[in-house]
């Protein structure tokens, strides 16, 4: 029993020395990396936005569809500005994806050399 304890105390030691012993490294920011990275991250949200305002429009949609209706009077519904809304916001967002992906795109063949 004490000859495993002494095993797994001698073990802790090494490790702990082996921690002390190396260096630590500076990391360099890489602009490069930076700029990837951001136009990945630009471009996964945009298309969730898109996705998401989508559903929105389509909700409203039916929103404004029931409430027309159930009442026919009514001339311009407060779902159509909201489907109005949320399509904008679809445009626009789908936009900024296509326009991240072609700046992604022409970096990366840049870097290629073609």
């Amino acid at each position: 029993m004490t000859n495993h304890k002494q095993v797994v105390y001698q073990s802790q030691l090494d490790y702990k020395s082996k921690m002390v012993s190396r260096r630590r490294t500076r990391r360099r920011f890489n602009p490069r990396i930076f700029i990837d990275r951001t136009i990945e991250t630009t471009a996964i949200v945009s298309l969730l936005l898109t996705g998401f305002s989508g559903v929105g429009a389509m909700g409203c949609w039916g929103m404004e569809i029931i409430e027309t209706n159930a009442n026919p009077n009514i001339i311009i519904s407060g779902w159509q500005y909201q489907k109005s809304i949320c399509l904008g916001a679809m445009l626009v967002s789908f936009s900024a994806f296509l326009g991240t992906s072609l700046v992604g795109a022409s970096l990366s063949i840049q870097r290629d050399k073609f």
